[in-house]
């Protein structure tokens, strides 16, 4: 079983292996989605980070209908990455009719080179999921995170259960969105998945002695994954497989 945590800054990804965690996707404002963090943040998380790092290679919020110009941006990030010495990128690019844009993802893996590639939720909002699981596959892919095509991967079990089934192992399906330590354990054995994605953030409180309440979205705590969810949550998967041995 492997736990993969959505660490929104360098912070966020030490509290994930402190926790436990067997991997790190990196990425900021995880509260558009995610998108690519700093050059400086990636490489001081490499500097800092022992488990495997992957970055979130996504140019901006909104849709994966990219421009040529958003392209040639997630190009550079993942030279970037390859530079950095990072474990993997994660992408994703539709085309209009919301199919798996082949040719341009395509492009990006190659950049990747030797460089795992996980493909984003962008496959929730996909027109047919078995399609796009084929189209995932022939683009040489490690694995897919994904929700089920719902707001949740509780909700959406069924489906991963049926992706798992149709993957036969050629690719990892990993469960995504609104895991927690309470609900992971069913999930896994209701979806046969063995890799689970999560934030295990919470909301801090402030620092600031300061406050100027008119401008108050500006001056709250940072959110972060907190170490004690994502021990919480690597003891649940633990408990599915007593044989991993522990951190």
């Amino acid at each position: 079983m492997i736990l993969e945590i959505a660490a929104n800054s360098l912070a966020s990804a030490l509290a994930a292996q402190q926790g436990g965690a067997n991997r790190v996707e990196l990425c900021t404002a995880l509260e558009l989605g995610g998108l690519t963090p700093s050059h400086a943040q990636i490489a001081l998380a490499r500097d800092h980070l022992r488990i495997p790092l992957y970055v979130l290679i996504r140019p901006r919020a909104g849709d994966f209908l990219y421009t040529d110009l958003e392209c040639e941006t997630m190009q550079r990030d993942i030279e970037s990455c390859v530079s950095l010495g990072c474990d993997g990128v994660v992408l994703g690019v539709l085309d209009a009719d919301a199919q798996v844009d082949s040719a341009r993802c395509r492009a990006l893996v190659a950049t990747a080179g030797t460089l795992g590639v996980t493909f984003h939720r962008a496959f929730d909002l996909g027109r047919d999921p078995a399609q796009a699981l084929e189209a995932i596959v022939a683009l040489g892919c490690e694995r897919i995170l994904t929700s089920g095509t719902c707001a949740s991967a509780p909700d959406g079990a069924a489906l991963i259960r049926d992706l798992v089934r149709q993957a036969a192992g050629r690719i990892a399906v990993m469960p995504g969105a609104g895991i927690t330590a309470p609900n992971i354990a069913a999930l896994a054995q209701v979806t046969g998945a063995r890799e689970f994605h999560a934030s295990a953030k919470r909301q801090r409180p402030s620092g600031m002695r300061h406050q100027r309440p008119a401008l108050g979205d500006m001056e709250g705590g940072e959110l972060r994954s907190d170490v004690e969810q994502v021990r919480a949550l690597v003891e649940a998967l633990r408990a599915l497989d007593p044989s991993a041995t522990p951190r």
